[in-house]
């Protein structure tokens, strides 16, 4: 072993690095390191294919059948398939085998289809042509043949192939601009970096002589994060180690901009890419309907299973006698003598509940799945919901979760790009006290106006002072902006106005672009980053350079960002600007009370701040703050901690300069959406990493709290005061005191809660337990369940996930949406029941892990007011109709077996049984859950009171799943024992024949079929074309099927015994009369039901609909002005309450006004919304020009 050898084994494990097992080394160009060096030890990586499909051709069927089998009801279908085929069973394996396989097959198809396409998107990606470095040329090859330690040629507006480390560019600063937005939707350019040593490399054959290797971390997900460093080989010199950051690699799926072609090696391929790692499926989330059914779906297994039990017991009941046991005309093998008596018992156990197996709907879970994919297309489509300013609609990403639309009890919303524009506009910037307002700038865009500097400033003289000239310098130089010095608009190209540069900066944050565009107002125009040296033009018009020799970037954890630079005097700057929050405490010097007030007054009135602070540095000071961020730099382990340490050193002694204000302006329409969500009794919680004055400020704007709301604040601040138990008890003493008066009074005090991030720290800490009161936490979820809204500040991404967590949890079991804009919302948004992103300034990270996309946050009012109410309303009478008719369906055959001798005798043919369900009365349903509109759309965004109706899982409620069931049974016993009776003495037809089982089957098998689906008639508002063919063309269908499926002998059927039954049932006149009248009786108490309920105690959506029915009454009145419309006489006046408490009372001379006409057809306004109209009379006279109309 040679010495540079065990010198290298030595110094990594005396660095503590011996777990190097969590590192890979990559040979660029797969070239070996030279004698002397580490061992070359080749390793297998995978190929660049992308593979998002999830089925092959050869694993499709097995891997397919299992998935689907792993289902608890397609499970049990197959099981009752099986027992059909194995035991002699009363039906057919086809009425289980049929349906089973027609779920399976369109399940199949379905999935089958979907990955196909997947496979196709694979293919297209993986055989995309790809340039590579080989022997000094460029050779082109197919992208899934890359390999890692490649070297790639990538040129303008491509696409990176694979993951790569930059290692030169075609501009001469080695840098190139990239867009992520197939990434995180950012469309920002963002600038990486090339290592200085290998950025000199210019041609194919300069980079094909580069002899390196790279160290780095094995493949990690987080698309920001990446640690390495590069081994270069210089003659037989000891190699040159630099440090990689993510700032060096260019990730799969960004695309290379303004940059001509760049050079870069492989480091992670194919699966390994971090775009690939992201791919990782989300937790399913199961909506409130979903486990409603399956809840459901145990009952009905518990009745299967109790009838099959009842009928087994007095089927050996029936059989004790001898003669009944074994009658003359059927006497038993001597097999089945033989058989054990308990064999015998649990084989008609099996056969009972395979005849009785049809009350567990299996096409349900289809039609479900139906409707849901179909119906989601409905918020696709939605035209109200498309943003012509992105030129977007609303997208579902998930179409599981429709009906939990309708189902939401809390809100958690971001604030900045979700409530707010996240379109920043420089308001002013405070130094040392004085003030500086310039004219208006938005994003960039210089408004015409504000063509000459107006600088106003409060201080008595307004003389330059060095603090001043520092400040206005420190926002030059402190940030992440890029700058494009010419820009091509209509075909031309600009680049210079007026003799004066004219600079369009970019950057990733908003908030930095409108800082650096106040700067260039107030007389500081940032020029370009050149050689690493930035240039600044003063207001004498005087450029000056300032080396930029290290960025200490900002993260989430400092809440700060700094850069040292260094003057042309020489003299080291360090210039830091943040949070006030992250900056006051490091400060020693400056006007502190001056800044700190004027921050604190733009906070009130919802602007963001930023402070802005400096220190020297001496040349000792520098060397040693470059040594310990190199080292930093170059470690692989823990390099984030260290980095951590190096800047705590750096940054602290801060002289104050001063403060800045920006404005983001609430979004469209944002406080009338707050409102909505509160009127349909929806609590929303604002979760901000912004201070709580900001918040606060935003709160209030936005209707989330009113003037008279009492604001209860849970803070640090608070805490440091009194402790943390006082603070909750007293709070929670203010509440609970508020309520029981609140029980006794009219009039109920509204209140919000304001929490920050280091308090919830607190609170959230586990066993904190509290004597006789359970732990902080539950009483802190007492008082937020008091409080109408909710602000918590200064919260951590993972903070806002603990909060919907812990709302989640609590005993009340909530539903929950999160709603956010930027890629810190993407835990709250995975966590919640529901998350919606939405498409904002802060990328599409948010967008791509949520559930369904928005474009703006007022979208959300319809969302869930119209949309999630009609989804829920849709599958929840889709559930309960299809178990009711399955009851109506199955409960006739149960009564059956009473008068057949518990024999397994089906009561209607096997051909009525498969096709019950699939054909039948399956299609009517499906529609009906697709298009049905109980009240109008304009009804619903008028009256958000109607979502309180349908809350909490309302409609799927136990009273209400027994109505449906006890409905069933009803109709049931109706359809058996009515037919039974009125045919109690044998039947003859015309032709002198009698009824037999079979007609007596298709006669309770007709009723049924009419009466299920006349009763969904019956419960359709809103028709339309489509209404009628499907439901009428289902009987029909039901009736044509019936007539050719006894009217002709089939061939390959073994028995015939529906031949002429249909037809001779129809011939009988007492038949029609019979059916007539059994669905009459059927149908009738549930007619009943609903006309007393309506009658006597109406909810908000009955109300609502009379107000619907009122409205076009009197459009048509009011637009047919020739014609009359005459009303009952009555003696007394005909109420119409419209919610209100004003009466408006209108006898029979009195004109109705044409204002309250037209306002009635249009929906009713606010203004007027709040009315009682009385009718008396015989009618009320309508006078306008010409013929009088009586209304």
């Amino acid at each position: 072993m040679d010495l540079s050898r065990l010198r290298n084994i030595i110094s990594r494990y005396c660095a503590g690095e011996e777990n190097w097992v969590d590192s890979r080394t990559v040979y660029i160009g797969h070239k070996e390191p030279p004698p002397g060096a580490e061992a070359y030890i080749p390793q297998r990586y995978p190929d660049n294919r992308i593979v998002s499909s999830k089925y092959t051709s050869w694993n499709f069927i097995p891997k397919n059948l299992f998935e689907q089998f792993r289902r608890i009801a397609n499970f049990y279908f197959l099981v009752i398939f099986l027992v059909q085929l194995i035991i002699d069973t009363p039906t057919s394996p086809v009425t289980s085998g049929l349906p089973l396989f027609f779920v399976i097959t369109v399940t199949a198809i379905k999935q089958g289809y979907e990955d196909w396409l997947r496979h196709r998107a694979d293919c297209s990606i993986n055989e995309c042509p790809v340039d590579v470095v080989q022997r000094g040329k460029v050779a082109r090859t197919q992208s899934q043949e890359l390999r890692v330690g490649d070297i790639v040629v990538v040129k303008e507006d491509e696409t990176f192939p694979c993951d790569l480390i930059l290692l030169s560019s075609s501009r001469q600063d080695g840098t190139c601009y990239v867009t992520t937005t197939s990434l995180d939707g950012e469309s920002s350019h963002k600038t990486y970096y090339a290592i200085p040593d290998t950025m000199a490399f210019r041609t194919e054959r300069e980079v094909d002589s580069l002899h390196a290797t790279i160290e780095c971390e094995q493949p990690q997900p987080d698309l920001y994060k990446f640690v390495g460093r590069i081994h270069i080989y210089k003659d037989k010199d000891e190699p040159v180690a630099r440090p990689l950051g993510a700032e060096n690699l260019l990730l799969r799926g960004a695309t290379l901009k303004n940059t001509q072609h760049i050079y870069a090696a492989a480091i992670y391929t194919g699966m390994e890419t971090k775009m690939a790692l992201n791919y990782q499926s989300k937790s399913q989330k199961r909506s409130a309907v979903e486990k409603s059914m399956n809840a459901f779906l145990i009952v009905y297994l518990c009745i299967l299973i109790s009838k099959a039990v009842i009928n087994t017991v007095l089927k050996y009941a029936w059989q004790w006698s001898p003669d009944r046991d074994e009658p003359w005309y059927n006497h038993r093998t001597e097999n089945e003598r033989q058989r054990h008596v308990v064999i015998r018992a649990f084989t008609d156990f099996l056969a009972f509940t395979v005849l009785f197996n049809y009350i567990i709907p299996v096409s349900m879970y289809v039609t479900v799945e139906m409707q849901k994919f179909l119906g989601s297309y409905f918020i696709t489509w939605d035209e109200e919901m498309f943003d012509e300013e992105l030129g977007e609609g609303a997208q579902v990403n998930t179409s599981d979760l429709n009906e939990e639309l309708g189902q939401v009890e809390y809100v958690f919303t971001d604030k900045t790009g979700t409530l707010t524009e996240n379109n920043m506009e420089f308001i002013e910037c405070c130094v040392d006290g004085n003030v500086y307002i310039p004219h208006a700038i938005c994003n960039g865009q210089i408004l015409s106006a504000a063509s000459s500097i107006d600088m106003i400033d409060s201080s008595p003289g307004g003389y330059r002072r060095e603090h001043e000239d520092l400040f206005f310098r420190a926002l030059c130089l402190c940030h992440t902006v890029q700058v494009k010095e010419e820009e091509t608009v209509d075909g031309i190209k600009r680049g210079i106005h007026q003799g004066r540069p004219t600079s369009f900066y970019i950057s990733s944050s908003p908030d930095e672009v409108a800082l650096v565009e106040g700067m260039k107002r107030l007389g500081y125009t940032y020029l370009r980053l050149k050689d690493n040296y930035m240039e600044i033009l003063n207001k004498d018009d005087e450029i000056e350079r300032f080396e930029l020799l290290h960025v200490l970037n900002f993260d989430s954890v400092r809440r700060r960002m700094s850069v040292i630079v260094r003057a042309s005097s020489g003299e080291y700057l360090l210039f830091c600007k943040g949070a006030d929050s992250a900056i006051f405490p490091l400060v020693v010097s400056g006007k502190l009370e001056q800044v700190k007030a004027r921050v604190e007054q733009n906070a009130v009135e919802g602007l963001r701040t930023l402070c802005v602070a400096y220190k020297r540095l001496s040349e000792v000071e520098y060397r040693a703050a470059c040594r310990h961020l190199t080292e930093a730099k170059l470690a692989l382990q823990d390099r984030e901690q260290r980095l951590a340490e190096a800047y705590d050193v750096l940054e602290r002694d801060f002289v104050l300069l001063g403060a800045t204000a920006v404005e983001d302006r609430l979004q469209e329409k944002a406080a009338d959406t707050i409102e909505s969500l509160h009127k349909a009794g929806i609590k929303v919680w604002v979760l901000t990493g912004d201070k709580m004055e900001t918040a606060a400020a935003t709160c209030y704007a936005s209707k989330l709290f009113r003037r008279s709301t009492q604001i209860l604040e849970l803070t640090k601040k608070r805490t440091e005061e009194q402790s943390l138990h006082d603070v909750l008890f007293e709070l929670n003493r203010t509440v609970l005191r508020q309520r029981s008066i609140s029980g006794l009074s009219v009039d109920c005090l509204d209140f919000g809660l304001i929490i920050d991030g280091a308090t919830l720290s607190a609170v959230l800490k586990p066993k904190q337990e509290v004597a006789g009161h359970g732990n902080y936490r539950e009483i802190f979820l007492e008082i937020c369940r008091n409080c109408s809204a909710v602000l918590c500040c200064r919260m951590a991404p993972l903070q806002k996930a603990q909060i919907v967590k812990l709302i989640k949890a609590s005993k009340e079991h909530p539903i929950t949406l999160a709603v956010g804009d930027g890629a810190n919302d993407v835990s709250m948004i995975l966590e919640a029941h529901v998350g919606i992103g939405i498409m904002g300034k802060e990328g599409r990270q948010a967008a791509r892990n949520s559930d369904y996309a928005i474009p703006k946050f007022k979208h959300l009012k319809k969302m869930l007011l119209v949309h999630g109410h009609y989804y829920y309303i849709r599958i929840a009478e889709l559930v309960q109709y299809f178990f009711y008719k399955n009851v109506c369906f199955i409960f006739p055959q149960f009564l059956y077996q009473f008068f057949c001798g518990f024999s397994q005798q089906p009561l209607y043919d096997t051909a009525y049984l498969t096709l019950y369900n699939i054909s039948f009365t399956s299609l009517p349903i499906l529609l009906y859950s697709l298009v049905e509109q109980h009240v109008t759309v304009e009804t619903l965004k008028r009256e958000p009171s109607l979502y309180r109706d349908i809350a909490k899982n309302s409609l799927l409620r136990w009273p209400v799943f027994l109505y449906w069931t006890c409905l069933g049974v009803f109709d049931a016993v109706i359809f058996f024992f009515g037919a039974y009776f009125l045919f109690d003495n044998t039947t003859f037809t015309s032709n002198g024949q009698m009824f037999g089982n079979w007609t007596f089957g298709t006669l309770v098998f007709t009723v049924l079929v009419f009466t299920v689906t006349l009763k969904l008639a019956l419960d359709t508002r809103h028709w339309t074309w489509i209404n009628h063919f499907v439901i009428w063309g289902s009987l029909l269908f039901y009736v044509i099927f019936s007539l050719l499926w006894g009217g002709i002998i089939w061939p390959f059927l073994n028995y015939q015994r529906m031949y002429y039954v249909f037809m001779q049932m129809l011939s009988s006149g007492p038949a029609w009369l019979s059916i007539i009248l059994l669905i009459t009786v059927s149908l009738l108490p549930d007619v009943i039901k609903k006309v007393l309920c309506r009658a006597m105690c109406p909810t908000a959506t009955e109300r609502a609909q009379d107000h619907d029915v009122l409205a076009r009454d009197v459009a048509a009145a009011q637009l047919a002005p020739g014609r009359s419309y005459k009303g009952a006489s009555t003696a007394r006046s005909s109420p119409l309450q419209f919610a209100g408490v004003e009466t408006l009372s209108l006898r029979r001379s009195d004109p109705l006004p044409r204002k309250l006409l037209a306002h009635l057809a249009e929906g009713g306004r606010a203004e007027l919304r709040s009315c009682m109209l009385r009718l008396s009379g015989a009618g009320i006279a309508y006078y306008a020009p010409g013929p009088e109309t009586s209304v």
